[in-house]
């Protein structure tokens, strides 16, 4: 913490009985300065976040309840993005393109993108995601696998898949989990997904926390291939306790240090920021959503 001249003056003048009212100026002065100085150094740490959503997963249960309610609570915290995911009544959650479209109209939120099976029924996905006014559909997960030349078949899949929904007018993105940033025959997975792609077919979504756990800096990374990734998530960690577990905590109860991940992610071509949990410690999944909107608020300036 800085020494402030300010508060050792009035300490001394409380000591000998002297207002600090009759304190000479330049006594007072210094003080200004320097907070004045650090106003501007807080407003310059703030990055700007316009707008932040949520995975509709981290209220997993409460979207199968009631999707409506649910979705009108989320708003009200403040999200006006949801991504969303097949909770087993496929993306939309039973309603057709148009009724989901006017709900989130109403709600005053866009429905950004959705986790998809994008390997089967592509075209008819497609088709409903644009009438309910997605713009993405995301590839959530691959799975592990055992060489580089099965990466490489992934990466002309997630070219396919992007040709098909660009004639649709929508785009593909890719999720990534820590497997594809563990080495695997001396190379990263997830450089081979990036420089075998098409720029102009295939988006990244980058999971922070699961670069992060995997031992890579999300900042370091986004800056080697810059404008590839628009979407993120936004999850905390708390520190690793070496038991293998996962680590997702509220965001800033953990360790990742998001305040300049979204500064910095936001001039390498980041669009979307999305918040997910999937662990809940002390807390329950509509809880945690209000407490990371109230972080997001808090933390960001607008």
């Amino acid at each position: 913490m800085m020494n402030n001249p300010r508060r050792k003056f009035i300490k001394m003048g409380a000591l000998l009985g002297v207002s600090s009212a009759i304190m000479p100026l330049q006594f007072c002065s210094p003080a200004k300065k320097e907070e004045s100085a650090t106003i501007e150094e807080a407003k310059a740490a703030k990055s700007k976040l316009n707008s932040f959503g949520i995975q509709l997963y981290s209220v997993k249960d409460e979207m199968a309840n009631d999707a409506k309610a649910t979705m009108a609570a989320l708003a009200g915290f403040g999200y006006k993005q949801f991504e969303g995911f097949d909770g087993g009544k496929g993306v939309l959650w039973g309603m057709d393109p148009k009724e989901f479209k006017t709900l989130t109209s109403d709600l005053g939120v866009s429905m950004v993108a959705s986790h998809a099976n994008v390997f089967e029924n592509l075209d008819a996905q497609a088709e409903a995601a644009k009438e309910a006014g997605l713009e993405y559909l995301i590839c959530p997960w691959i799975g592990g696998q055992e060489t580089i030349d099965a990466y490489k078949k992934f990466a002309d899949k997630f070219n396919e898949a992007g040709a098909t929904l660009k004639s649709h007018g929508l785009k593909f993105a890719y999720h990534n989990h820590d497997y594809t940033f563990e080495t695997l025959e001396g190379v990263m997975p997830q450089d081979v997904l990036m420089e075998n792609t098409d720029p102009e077919l295939v988006d990244f979504e980058m999971d922070m926390y699961w670069v992060y756990v995997a031992g890579v800096d999300p900042s370091a990374y986004l800056a080697k291939y810059p404008n590839r990734f628009k979407l993120c998530h936004l999850k905390d960690a708390e520190p690793d306790k070496g038991d293998g577990e996962e680590r997702g905590v509220l965001l800033g109860a953990g360790e990742i240090p998001f305040s300049n991940l979204v500064k910095e992610s936001t001039q390498l071509g980041m669009e979307y920021f999305i918040v997910e949990q999937e662990r809940f410690v002390g807390t329950n999944p509509m809880e945690a959503a209000e407490k990371n909107a109230a972080y997001l608020k808090n933390t960001f300036e607008y």
